[in-house]
């Protein structure tokens, strides 16, 4: 709890600027970044009409359109939703209002402004009493944190599942595949049923990696449609990667005095290993929620 004192006629509040307080003299176009670096770390405390030192200032706006306006710009600006996750309070100390935001610890890690996607510029956290702009490695670990604490907690929609090719994998990386083996991955609710993440690496499932082939630039022109699935993800992203390496071809026209190596069309419109490479990331970013279990 935070309480006023008075010190030389001057009602401050008895607390500091640090990792959960912050103070505002008005509303600033910044709020959302420290509501986003509260909500990304451990929750915290905004006070506006209060100064720097804790000098209770106050705020002359109409209290009721000035909490609307905050509590707009709060939900309209940030992603995901922070409905539910901050409350708004107006203090009042000898006829000075100023407002309390308190914010909780956010669950569904990074929060970012809206419309800017999860990057470094619009992700904060909180530091001390500053907010920082967060690196891809921490926004990418908490949403990996997010992630798994969405999958693991639905309820699978088939139950009898096997693992058999999930098996092979990691024991061709060198993991020890034991009778623990599906408790080790998280692969049940806490009711004990197995949940979505154990059925997208199920060795069956009705989940598919669509890849298109077209004629040109037009995206309307499909040349080829490819599906694979109804196995574990694992198993559909090797033969994902398979088929963009059997489209890598080469032929020979022989001309003189050189034999000159031509790639197939496919190959001249897109550099393979670029192409293998950005798959392999879109895919890995899904296998890394089964990984982050065993590595943290």
């Amino acid at each position: 709890m935070i309480n006023l004192t008075i010190i030389g006629g001057v009602k401050m509040i008895d607390a500091i600027e640090d990792s959960r307080i912050e103070f505002k003299v008005k509303l600033v176009d910044d709020l959302e970044e420290t509501v986003i670096a509260f909500l990304n770390k451990d929750g915290g405390s905004i006070y506006i009409g209060v100064d720097d030192n804790g000098n209770v200032v106050g705020l002359k706006n109409n209290m009721d359109l000035f909490q609307r306006k905050v509590k707009d710009k709060i939900i309209s600006n940030i992603e995901p939703s922070v409905l539910g996750l901050f409350d708004l309070e107006v203090l009042t100390k000898e006829d000075k209002k100023y407002l309390k935001i308190t914010i909780a610890k956010g669950y569904e890690t990074p929060y970012h402004i809206k419309g800017m996607g999860m990057t470094p510029d619009s992700c904060f956290i909180r530091v001390g009493s500053s907010n920082e702009k967060m690196d891809e490695h921490l926004i990418n670990k908490m949403f990996r944190e997010r992630t798994k604490n969405s999958l693991k907690n639905i309820i699978s929609p088939r139950q009898d599942l096997t693992f058999t090719d999930l098996k092979i994998y990691y024991a061709e990386k060198g993991f020890e595949v034991g009778d623990n083996f599906e408790r080790q991955l998280g692969f049940f609710t806490r009711d004990g049923k197995y949940n979505y993440v154990a059925y997208l690496l199920a060795d069956n499932n009705r989940v598919s990696i669509k890849v298109a082939k077209y004629a040109g630039d037009d995206v309307d022109e499909i040349e080829e449609y490819y599906e694979f699935g109804d196995c574990s993800l694992v198993k559909a992203t090797y033969r994902v990667l398979e088929k963009f390496r059997t489209e890598n071809k080469v032929y020979a026209k022989i001309t003189y005095p050189e034999r000159i190596e031509q790639p197939s069309n496919w190959r001249s419109r897109f550099n393979i290993k670029s192409t293998i490479f950005n798959i392999s990331n879109i895919i890995i970013i899904m296998i890394n929620i089964i990984n982050f279990y065993i590595f943290g």
